[in-house]
């Protein structure tokens, strides 16, 4: 086999409960991820060497040397398989990039898959987890998409029964925010106000409706702890999401880190009209409609 291309979705967090900062920096998280239909495609060519190219939406903010999450499952695909490989990856996005939809955590995922099948390797999907966590803590969601709870620092995953399908409304905005930085500001807002941070767990009624396939009920249920540090730091921010709620959106919030603002639809046909409206807000860069789940990485 000469080419592998492996089609990869983006994710958006339903609930992200962070708990207090550990002493190896990360925060104990409750995160539960839900795939969505916008894809990037990573295509795995033989090479003697290591090499990466990003095609698509906004591709000149990914780097393309050793900084490049794909690059590196690679690398780590190959020590754990003991050998030495080469392999050129074309990337080509549509997932926003630092965007809070663990685009670069997608197509590490993708790469994980499609070198595995370039190379022959056969490796099952546990051994495959194992090298995600080690990469990132949302890569190893992204391996196995669909609707999952993540624990520890996420990478901890269980997955979730969920009813039909939930359509979706993506608001971007111009430029990114670091993950980092984000985390950064909710530890300071908090300390700020001297909170006392609870240790983090699922919210029973939003995984109920998850099950149940009830979009309204869902809708009140999403929270995300970040959100209030992202919108410090990205204060457009607000103005979006009152948009969202003002023209009828069943629940929305900031995905994950920012600064992409998530909002459920009623149906696929109320998803278009929401889009427009907000559109012709201008409070967004672009918007996108989406649904989920969907699977995880798929050969294409």
């Amino acid at each position: 086999m000469n080419s592998v291309t492996v089609r990869v979705p983006a994710k958006v967090n339903l609930q992200l409960a962070v708990g207090p900062l550990r002493d190896d920096g990360y925060h104990d998280l409750v995160n539960v991820f839900h795939a969505v239909s916008i894809f990037d495609e990573v295509t795995a060519t033989a090479e003697t060497g290591m090499s990466v190219r990003v095609e698509g939406e906004s591709a000149d903010q990914v780097p393309e040397g050793d900084d490049n999450l794909a690059i590196q499952a690679a690398l780590a695909l190959a020590r754990h398989a003991g050998r030495s490989y080469g392999v050129n990856l074309i990337i080509r996005k549509s997932i926003p990039v630092a965007g809070g939809m663990a685009g670069g955590s997608a197509d590490a995922a993708a790469a994980l898959v499609a070198c595995n099948e370039l190379w022959g390797l056969g490796l099952p999907m546990d051994d495959l987890l194992e090298i995600a966590a080690d990469l990132g803590s949302d890569v190893p969601f992204a391996l196995i998409g669909g609707t999952a709870v993540g624990t520890g620092r996420g990478e901890r995953l269980t997955p979730l029964e969920v009813s039909g399908r939930f359509h979706w409304v993506f608001a971007l905005a111009d430029g990114g925010l670091s993950t980092a930085t984000v985390y950064a500001e909710c530890d300071r807002m908090r300390e700020a106000i001297g909170e006392k941070v609870a240790w983090p767990r699922a919210g029973e009624p939003l995984l109920a409706a998850l099950r149940d396939g009830d979009a309204k009920v869902l809708g009140a249920e999403l929270t995300n702890d970040l959100q209030p540090a992202a919108v410090m730091l990205r204060r457009s921010l607000a103005r979006t999401l009152d948009a969202g709620r003002e023209y009828g959106a069943l629940g929305s919030l900031v995905s994950g880190s920012g600064p992409t603002c998530a909002f459920l639809a009623e149906s696929e046909a109320h998803a278009g009209e929401l889009a427009a409206s907000l559109k012709s807000a201008g409070v967004a860069r672009d918007l996108i409609t989406a649904y989920g789940p969907v699977p995880g990485p798929t050969v294409v």
